[in-house]
């Protein structure tokens, strides 16, 4: 399939090296592990919900930054996580039905920016991490894993461009469901 842009008529191909998964830091110096791996588990997962992968950059960020964040553009003076800017092409969608609600074959790009707070992740990690609590501390701090929470995390923000919502007790199951299956299907790639 192609299209003209201007004069110029690019080709599918070309057009799909144009979209592209970036990594970078704001106001933090972070370095992701894995990102070959990443990028293609984010994709594998943007095409098994019949979407394409657009422009997706993770902005990871400090507490202080994203509460900033959070403030301007939403309104909201609370610490968080992550924050996902949705400039994906609008097509309806249902996520009780992981797809769009119209059967259309014509999907959009999914595309935005998701902004995460790694300090909130290393916080998450040691509070949600399995422990024995006979142990304490010492038992948290060994199950401690921060790459398992930044990956929940990043998927999260992933399936909200995919019209995954988390706002009500139903919603935030479904979402939980599906992180659960994507982390299961990182751990095969």
């Amino acid at each position: 399939m192609e299209r003209t842009e201007g004069d110029k008529v690019v080709s599918e191909q070309e057009n799909r090296k144009r979209n592209m998964i970036n990594f970078v830091s704001e106001d933090i110096v972070f370095n992701l592990k894995n990102k070959t791996i990443l990028k293609k588990w984010i994709t594998a997962t943007i095409e098994k919900k019949k979407r394409k992968t657009g422009d997706i950059s993770f902005v990871f960020c400090s507490d202080a930054f994203l509460l900033e964040m959070n403030k301007e553009y939403l309104n909201h003076d609370t610490y968080t996580d992550i924050i996902t800017f949705d400039y994906s092409e609008d097509i309806p969608f249902d996520s009780a039905k992981g797809d769009d609600s119209k059967g259309s074959k014509n999907r959009g790009n999914i595309s935005g920016d998701i902004f995460i707070s790694i300090d909130m992740v290393k916080e998450n990690a040691k509070k949600f991490s399995p422990f024995d609590s006979a142990q304490g501390d010492k038992q948290r701090k060994k199950n401690f894993n921060f790459e398992d929470e930044l990956h929940r995390v990043i998927i999260h923000g992933v399936l909200h461009l995919l019209g995954y919502k988390d706002k009500s007790k139903v919603a935030k199951a479904e979402m939980t469901k599906q992180e659960d299956l994507c982390l299961k299907a990182l751990q095969k790639i």
